[in-house]
């Protein structure tokens, strides 16, 4: 049998070799459409499809479009930046359909009196603040294996059950995750060089439901996710209290079901924008 598909080149570039072996599979139906070859040729450039020493930005890190799959350090940025199959997409060149995801939990926390605190110490002693309070976090999300979003100012947002399967246990990991967070953030001084301003107190919420996640933008790609899951983790962290762990109804039951050791109470019905009146927990106690 005559074999007339080229192969790909050895020393190709792994950016065109990806979009030349999708032209070539054999279902026809499942290869990219002529629309969508022309979109992800236009967004190529030099330092995407050439082998190269990757370009740093003016803080020392590899941009998205410099990153080269060659240089470790720069492919591992990407990776934790992005689920493994985003990163490979956004790599190659190949466009990211959106994925629903069927129960997921989400975290968000902020820190009580932000704008106190900026107004008291300024702009640089801010930044300190959150870069510091922020590695304690991500190292907590390594420990617990939870995926950081994003962070907002002083708002910090994670997820379970988005990345990989943690169906089995990713509300325990959440509350774990924030519980550790509280205790954190009650280490971190607000400003190393005035002990008197105290530490840092925060406020969590998080939910379980559906969301949907996706690539926004070419430029600079930015991962999210949304549905009105993500607006009722907002709104359990907004009415929480400084210092404490607080969750819907959804939340709780799956954390009886999933860590039943963790202590949890109820806080009754409270009043949330947009939702009416819902049942609200308290997840561990004023100790943590």
């Amino acid at each position: 049998k005559i074999q007339k598909r080229p192969p790909v080149p050895p020393g190709c570039p792994p950016t065109i070799a990806g979009i030349m072996k999708e032209c070539l599979l054999y279902d026809a139906s499942t290869r990219p459409t002529f629309e969508e070859l022309d979109l992800r040729l236009k967004r190529l450039n030099v330092k995407s499809v050439e082998p190269s020493s990757a370009l740093t930005s003016f803080q020392g890190k590899p941009t998205i479009q410099q990153v080269d799959p060659t240089q470790s350090n720069a492919s591992n940025l990407l990776y934790k930046l992005f689920p493994r199959h985003v990163a490979d997409a956004l790599r190659e060149g190949r466009k990211v359909e959106p994925e629903h995801h069927n129960c997921v939990t989400i975290f968000f926390s902020d820190v009580v009196g932000f704008t106190r605190i900026s107004r008291q110490v300024g702009p640089r002693k801010v930044t300190n603040m959150l870069d510091r309070l922020y590695c304690k976090f991500d190292e907590l999300s390594i420990q617990h294996d939870v995926f950081n979003i994003e962070t907002i100012g002083d708002a910090y947002l994670a997820v379970t059950n988005l990345v990989k399967d943690q169906n089995n246990d990713h509300v325990k990991r959440i509350a774990e995750f924030a519980r550790d967070a509280v205790i954190a953030a009650k280490n971190t001084m607000i400003d190393e060089d005035q002990p008197s301003l105290g530490y840092v107190q925060i406020r969590v919420g998080f939910n379980t439901g559906p969301v949907i996640s996706d690539v926004l933008g070419t430029q600079q790609p930015k991962y999210s996710i949304f549905g009105d899951s993500m607006n009722v983790a907002s709104r359990m962290e907004s009415l929480s209290l400084p210092g404490s762990v607080h969750c819907s109804e959804a939340s709780a039951h799956l954390l009886k079901e999933q860590a039943p050791a963790i202590p949890q109470r109820p806080r009754g019905a409270i009043r949330v924008k947009g939702r009416g009146e819902m049942n609200t927990f308290w997840v561990f106690g004023d100790d943590q």
